[in-house]
């Protein structure tokens, strides 16, 4: 692996608000934790527009919207000619796909069965119980046992009470099957990777999780034996990438054939560099605002949920830059390969 082509010429530089992006992301942060501590009824209402599968919340208005601006200036600058030419270099892209579709998932729920379900047990209290929403199209009678799951009537409505430690796991398997996409394009960024490349890789792993998402989360979703919400699922994806997906295909191939592709890079993705950070850090806000009372009250558990977030993180990104060292591939190349398997919470439905 070399790093000539990052030193060679004039190296990138970043402006004040990507150099310290890192203090903005903790401050938006406090912001929305101080919104729902303050404010308690506009996140409330905010957090009630939602999208509803039956008398399930399924999708969040307003995080829909937010992540769909953090998407869509990523797939907006997607060139699905440039997608098809990726074949003449398959490595990085073939070792991203490996990473995120064989790897990632299956790793992520055995690091979390054993720290969730096994060393932490007792520090989450194995009698714990969690409520949730039954999957939108079940009709399952009071009582009735579903994977570990047992249906209860809770406020005049049939949930499903499982234990807590498996409810954390749900959220650690759909973290661990999304790939990160959005924000690899930062990261590549800053790391001087290769920018080409790695909108290549977002492009093809946005297209593959349209299919393997739902049916990889699903797959493990069962295997730790909770219910498997199908309906939310295929919503999730629908809006969270099919949308901006094809709203990024559909604007830049008009935009092209209407002002000229030198306008298009110059003018229209200068225009939309910084509205995808804006999105990101504006849905921190929104979700900490949302769930502030839980984090303020249970500084632990989000410990015990980022041990193995942190851990798996850390193992993708070592095993992915040393597959990459024997494939031999440049460092600006291996850069954004390996950063591509990172959790991501915000792509998670």
């Amino acid at each position: 692996m070399t790093m000539e082509s990052c030193s060679a010429g004039q190296p990138k530089g970043l402006n004040i608000f990507e150099k310290y992006l890192t203090i903005w992301v903790l401050v938006c942060i406090v912001a929305g934790i101080l919104l729902g501590r303050f404010a308690p009824g506009a996140a409330t209402f905010l957090d009630g527009l939602a999208i509803y599968v039956g008398e399930a919340p399924v999708v969040s208005i307003p995080i829909a919207i937010c992540l769909f601006f953090m998407m869509y200036p990523i797939m907006v600058k997607i060139d699905f000619a440039e997608v098809i030419k990726a074949g003449k270099t398959p490595k990085p892209v073939l070792l991203t796909l490996f990473l995120n579709w064989g790897v990632k998932p299956f790793t992520m729920i055995a690091i979390a069965n054993f720290f969730l379900g096994f060393l932490f047990l007792n520090l989450i209290g194995s009698d714990a119980v969690d409520i949730v929403k039954m999957p939108p199209a079940a009709d399952w009678t009071v009582g009735s046992v579903h994977g570990a799951g047992t249906v209860v009537l809770h406020e005049g409505m049939k949930m499903l009470q499982i234990p807590l430690w498996r409810s954390y796991l749900a959220g650690c398997i759909l973290l661990g099957v999304a790939p990160c996409t959005a924000m690899v394009l930062m990261w590549g960024y800053l790391s001087k990777g290769n920018d080409g490349l790695t909108l290549v890789m977002v492009a093809i792993n946005s297209l593959t999780m349209l299919v393997l998402y739902g049916l990889l989360g699903g797959f493990l979703l069962g295997v730790g034996k909770l219910p498997v919400p199908w309906e939310a699922l295929a919503l999730s994806i629908s809006i969270y990438v099919a949308l901006p997906l094809v709203a990024g295909y559909l604007t830049r191939r008009w935009l092209i054939n209407v002002k000229g592709e030198v306008w298009f890079r110059e003018k229209f993705l200068h225009f939309l560099t910084p509205v995808s950070i804006t999105a990101l850090l504006a849905t921190l806000v929104l979700l900490f605002s949302f769930k502030g009372d839980i984090i303020v009250n249970n500084p632990l558990t989000i410990l015990w949920i980022a041990i193995p977030l942190f851990i798996q993180t850390i193992f993708i990104f070592v095993l992915g830059y040393g597959l990459a060292r024997l494939l031999k591939l440049r460092y600006e190349d291996a850069a954004p390969a390996s950063l591509m398997g990172h959790q991501t919470i915000l792509r998670s439905p």
